[in-house]
């Protein structure tokens, strides 16, 4: 999807996806030492600035400058900071092994640059550092509740697995759950959690 896409569905002035953090990803940032964390396609920051408030160093990139407005908007509202640029999975650049853990929530991307993009970033995270996935598995097509709707964007384990292979300590696990994010992220869905460790 494009940039004109994602700024036109951020540009309302409520938050498509709502404020609080994916309730997947809060269960585990909750449990693991702040550091360093990046967060890609984070379109309207709700996500990153939850991290910020539970003490982690937080950077993040979309195409969207819509949604980097608000982001920073919201980061003011809680008084905490996080370094958001507006940038591309192709384009995006960092130190090698410079984050403690890389989140990609709902970052569903054309499956003919996906894995490639995934894998670049992973050399900015740290050895020993954590990737967490989140997103909707295959079985969300169709479902009302978000989503792409072209099943190759969407995620299956053996994909990630796929994806990422080379990792270590990989957990995988298909998620049905209500989701009662914003607008466009509301009812039963599909999700897939994917963790693995650098």
């Amino acid at each position: 999807m494009t940039k004109e896409f994602w700024n036109e569905r951020f540009a309302a002035e409520d938050f498509a996806y709502g404020q609080e953090p994916n309730a997947l990803l809060k269960n585990i940032l909750d449990k693991v030492p702040a550091g360093k964390i990046l967060f890609a396609a984070e379109g309207e920051g709700r996500n990153a600035v939850y991290a910020a408030t539970k003490g982690w160093q937080v950077y993040a990139f979309d195409i969207s400058s819509a949604g980097k407005q608000k982001a920073e908007k919201l980061a003011s509202e809680k008084n905490v900071k996080i370094d958001y640029e507006l940038n591309s999975f192709e384009n995006y650049s960092a130190r090698e092994n410079f984050f403690d853990c890389i989140a990609l929530v709902f970052s569903h991307l054309l499956s003919q640059t996906r894995r490639s993009d995934f894998r670049r970033l992973i050399n900015f995270l740290k050895p020993g550092g954590l990737l967490i996935v989140i997103g909707f598995s295959k079985k969300q097509l169709g479902k009302p509740s978000g989503g792409p709707k072209d099943l190759n964007m969407l995620f299956s384990k053996e994909q990630l697995r796929s994806d990422f292979v080379g990792m270590k300590n990989i957990s995988s696990e298909e998620i049905e759950m209500n989701l009662d994010e914003g607008p466009f992220h509301k009812g039963i869905a599909s999700l897939i959690q994917f963790t693995a460790v650098k």
